[in-house]
């Protein structure tokens, strides 16, 4: 993730029916002003004042990018999204089918024809047009880039990368047509720091192999008591889970119950979306599912869209061989939970704007009814993002919203998102996690009984203490990670969050208006507690399957999606935009409402390591995890909170809750 900005007052961007969506005006100048550019607000990346120039672009060097076009009609849009997703609607659930949309709401096709036509007048090739018509991929030289967009291409040192950047706002030439500049929104791509994603875990993942979840370590929860160590408040602490099987997490979520009515996703598409694509995907979840007593994929119930293997770029700027540990564990968690759903992978060529357009894609293509992503880019600040990334993202969540597609993104891994989630001064959230129109993915620490049982759970925010003689120090501990979540700066509250979420969390900045907070729904998150994953890994011995546990909110979205696809056939419909039915069952019996522990019931744990992350010739460590520690500054509590948001899925009486649907 990209470093954090944090500012006193928020930058409220209402949702998609903002004035940032209608465009540039095209309004003609006066016959005896003076012709001027017509520049594209907040496309100057405000970052550049952290960041150290390290070379110029050279002008023959290739530059891709994609121009964004100007929703129709985009207040209509926002209230048809609400029709459709509000679950005390007439409308609820009419959705539109893909081509409806384009006629109502996607840019006119003499328009996008019209920008493609001009792309190639300023010398560019024109690659894809996405199928609404609402992005238009690109490519040039350096140098038109600077003349086309009145600006200069450099590199920077940023975070720890070098990524290329647009180092002034960008701007169409004089004399450009109304029609062009009415129709383009903005330009994405030129930018690279405000696309770098990465993968939303914590925990390592292979890359080089490694091990988690190592002997002495429990079965379930509570199996195994570390009786050699230290006690806490006058009692030994149990050793951690060494990772929870599929079994375990149907168990835990109400998921068996629906798989012995023969209810086990069959009929439903779920997506997930990566960068990159793990050459072994299949055969290692095949793999993972004969060790696991779990359904084969069948035959096209496992398929990839993916680029050529020559068609990958960026692959050192984006670490390409640790996203293969993403996409294995999007895949074996979304199938763990809907063994009969279908599952298609869509890989972009890179995570800067591959992963953007793939996401975009399988929107435009409904490639499926559930689109699970566990990724992150940073904190949600116009000063890192840019007005025409989050336009992009606006645009496309409200074409899902409104086809009927379920958007998951996983909330992140920071607590609060910045500084260790310790600092409420600098509380912020991610983004793409809290547009108003996807939903927020939380991350818990779930316990789960000898019999597969549900026996609590709690808020996922992790302080370790280490082992030093005969005593734990410090307690409790040092924050180490948690489930992102907190209230935005960009978006004002949606209104399936008002009259539910307390000002206290909607106003945390001082704003007089309430803000989107996030997450909106939870699942298994802690790395501690995580889940049982099968990879092949490069080992100093060779390259060969093995498993290690891995957690995160990358684990909580497809779990999610899961969860969500076996409701969906139980239900025979889709549900679209699920925030407003999450909503609606807060504080009902179909959600466990998570509540932070006392200091009478404080749970810890004991987690093993292996010092060198492989083997035990070096020794084993030990940490006592302080579980849902409150040294974080978001916290459980009764209802809506910023921590869980409304809860987690309790069991059958979630899945009779989403059939009822309202």
């Amino acid at each position: 993730m990209r470093g954090s900005s944090s500012r006193s007052r928020p930058i409220i961007v209402a949702a998609v029916a903002a004035a940032s969506l209608a465009g540039l005006t095209g309004l003609a100048a006066p016959a005896n002003a003076a012709p001027t550019n017509h520049v594209l607000p907040n496309s100057s990346p405000r970052w550049l004042g952290h960041a150290k120039k390290v070379a110029e672009t050279p002008s023959a060097s290739k530059v891709s990018f994609g121009v964004l076009l100007n929703l129709r009609n985009s207040a209509a849009a926002q209230a048809q999204v609400q029709a459709v997703s509000d679950p005390s609607s007439a409308s609820y659930g009419k959705f539109l089918t893909n081509k409806q949309f384009n006629a109502t709401y996607a840019p006119a096709a003499s328009d996008v024809k019209a920008v493609q036509g001009w792309l190639r007048t300023q010398g560019f090739t024109v690659g894809e047009t996405l199928p609404s018509g609402m992005y238009v991929k690109a490519s040039g030289t350096t140098a038109q880039v600077e003349k086309t967009f009145n600006t200069q291409l450099a590199k920077f040192s940023y975070q720890g990368k070098t990524v290329q950047t647009n180092t002034t706002n960008l701007s169409l030439p004089s004399g450009t047509s109304a029609q062009i500049v009415g129709s383009v929104s903005g330009v994405v791509g030129l930018d690279q720091a405000t696309a770098l994603k990465k993968p939303a875990d914590t925990e390592p993942g292979p890359g080089p192999g490694s091990r988690t979840g190592v002997q002495p370590c429990s079965a379930y929860y509570g199996q195994k008591t570390a009786t050699d160590k230290p006690a806490v408040n006058g009692k030994k602490q149990p050793y951690a889970v060494c990772g929870y099987g599929p079994q375990q997490l149907q168990g835990a979520y109400g998921v068996s119950s629906q798989l012995k009515k023969g209810i086990d996703g069959k009929g439903v598409t779920v997506v997930i979306t990566d960068a990159y694509a793990s050459p072994t995907i299949l055969q290692d979840a095949q793999k993972y599912n004969k060790v696991h007593g779990q359904p084969l994929f069948k035959k096209n119930q496992f398929s990839q869209i993916t680029p050529s293997s020559s068609g990958y770029s960026n692959a050192d700027l984006c670490d390409a061989s640790g996203w293969y540990g993403e996409e294995t564990l999007d895949v074996e968690a979304v199938h763990a939970m809907a063994p009969g759903a279908k599952i298609k992978y869509v890989g972009g060529v890179d995570c800067v704007t591959g992963l953007d357009e793939a996401w975009a894609a399988s929107i435009d293509n409904h490639y499926g009814d559930i689109i699970t992503n566990s990724w992150s880019d940073g904190v949600d600040d116009l000063a890192d993002l840019g007005q025409s990334y989050i336009d992009f993202y606006q645009q496309y969540s409200t074409e899902a919203a409104l086809t009927g597609i379920t958007i998951n993104f996983s909330t992140g891994d920071n607590g609060d998102a910045t500084k260790g989630g310790t600092d409420l001064a600098a509380k912020t959230l991610g983004f793409p996690a809290d547009l108003p129109l996807v939903t927020g993915v939380g991350g818990t620490s779930v316990q789960i009984g000898k019999s597969n049982n549900w026996l609590g759970e709690y808020g996922w925010q992790n302080a370790y203490s280490q082992l030093s003689g005969n005593t734990w120090s410090p307690l409790p501990g040092v924050y180490s990670s948690g489930g992102t979540g907190g209230t935005s700066q960009l978006f004002a509250q949606p209104w399936y969050q008002r009259g539910i979420v307390p000002d206290s969390i909607s106003k945390a900045y001082g704003t007089t208006d309430p803000m989107r907070t996030l997450p909106d729904i939870s699942m298994a998150g802690d790395p501690n507690t995580g889940m049982v994953v099968g990879q092949t890994q490069e080992f100093p011995d060779g390259t060969y399957w093995d498993q290690y546990r891995i957690g995160g909110t990358s684990l909580s979205s497809p779990l999610m999606a899961g969860v969500l696809a076996v409701a969906e056939q139980a239900a025979h419909k889709k549900f679209g935009f699920a925030n407003p039915l999450y909503y609606k069952l807060n504080q009902t019996k179909a959600l466990h409402d998570i509540v932070a522990p006392t200091a009478a019931n404080q749970p810890y744990q004991v987690r093993t390591d292996f010092v060198n992350s492989l083997d035990s010739s070096e020794g084993l460590k030990f940490q006592l995890q302080t579980i849902d520690t409150q040294s974080s500054t978001i916290h459980s509590k009764r209802g809506y909170d910023d921590e869980t948001g409304v809860g987690t899925p309790n069991g059958a009486a979630f899945f009779t809750a989403l059939v009822k649907g309202k």
